[in-house]
């Protein structure tokens, strides 16, 4: 299940997104060592976590309380290690901090003060079976997502040929038409209407569908299609990351449009660039074909080849060598 498939996240006034503990702790099959302890109002606001080394040593400069706290084989053996009244004092000093729980890995063993200190001060404490860096690298992956910022954008998005394609254009233009011809012909759905995108890095961008209408799409004169029942599951998709944008727009006779796509566009959504095109609409234009072939063209550019550059060399190639220009051009 992807973090998407399984978002909780909820949005928390003036702080961004944040997770309910009890997502974590069902994603990643943890185990409650302090069933007591209230994890109903545990929250996480921070994508990344935190493990208390120097804190276990006594330095409390800069300490990320508010992130997950990651207890390993490291700083377990050095608990071990350390005389038991300054143990005390410093996991105390730890656990009086306002940390949202803390994960012990590789199931190592509890220090009896521990349990004390968690029903005092009232922290969580869970324990997983992974490794300390195996943990750490899901959590971070997982609540990357589920954390990320996000805005939802009307449109229809599809996978195309592997290629998230993102179909927006005015109500009415036809975005759900093109996005129906499109899952008859093979490729799979993952939203229509809203689609709801977020920034997972610098790079990518992931949409999915709000669960409440997820798989259904709107045909004008026929109403609300259920597209997993009617093409089956093969036709559908959770989530995509959005690698092109396709602007659905009317024929515009005073606009020139772009014929060789030597120039490149690109649309911004939440700060990252996203390569588009504008497609004029007009009878007798197949849209799924023309979105099919955007598809296919914007896979053989991320794979080093571009058609437009290849024409261009190839005309000055033949100026070159006839000194002049081509008639056959």
């Amino acid at each position: 299940m992807s973090g998407l498939e399984a978002s909780g996240a909820f949005n928390k006034p003036g702080s961004g997104y944040a997770i309910p503990l009890k997502d974590v702790i069902s994603q990643f099959n943890l185990k409650l060592m302090t069933p007591t302890v209230d994890i109903e109002s545990k929250i996480l606001t921070q994508v990344n976590i935190n493990r208390p080394a120097l804190q276990i040593a006594g330095f409390f400069d800069y300490f990320d309380a508010e992130r997950l706290q990651i207890i390993g084989m490291v700083e377990h053996t050095y608990l071990q290690k350390l005389d038991i009244k300054y143990r005390q004092e410093n996991l105390r000093r730890i656990f009086q901090h306002p940390i949202p729980a803390i994960v012990v890995s590789r199931k190592l063993g509890l220090f009896p003060e521990m349990l004390d200190y968690a029903q005092e001060y009232n922290v969580p404490i869970l324990t997983t079976r992974e490794s300390t860096t195996d943990f750490i690298a899901d959590v971070i992956s997982w609540m990357k997502v589920e954390l990320a910022p996000r805005i939802t954008m009307h449109g229809c998005l599809l996978d195309i040929y592997g290629v998230g394609t993102l179909i927006i254009g005015e109500s009415g233009v036809g975005k759900s038409e093109t996005a129906l011809e499109l899952i008859k012909r093979g490729h799979r759905f993952i939203a229509d209407d809203a689609v709801e995108v977020r920034r997972v890095s610098q790079e990518t961008l992931v949409g999915s569908c709000p669960p409440n209408i997820r798989y259904f799409l709107e045909l004008r004169g026929i109403g609300i299609i259920d597209m997993m029942k009617m093409f089956g599951v093969q036709s559908i998709k959770p989530t995509q990351s959005i690698d092109l944008i396709i602007n659905l727009e009317l024929w515009d006779q005073t606009r020139t449009y772009d014929r060789l796509g030597q120039v490149e566009e690109f649309t911004e959504i939440l700060g990252n660039k996203v390569s588009s095109h504008s497609i004029p609409i007009r009878p007798g234009r197949s849209l799924a074909i023309i979105c099919e072939s955007a598809a296919i063209n914007h896979r053989q550019k991320k794979m080093g080849y571009n058609a437009a550059e290849a024409l261009t060399k190839r005309v000055m190639e033949n100026i070159s060598n006839n000194g002049g220009i081509d008639d056959s051009f």
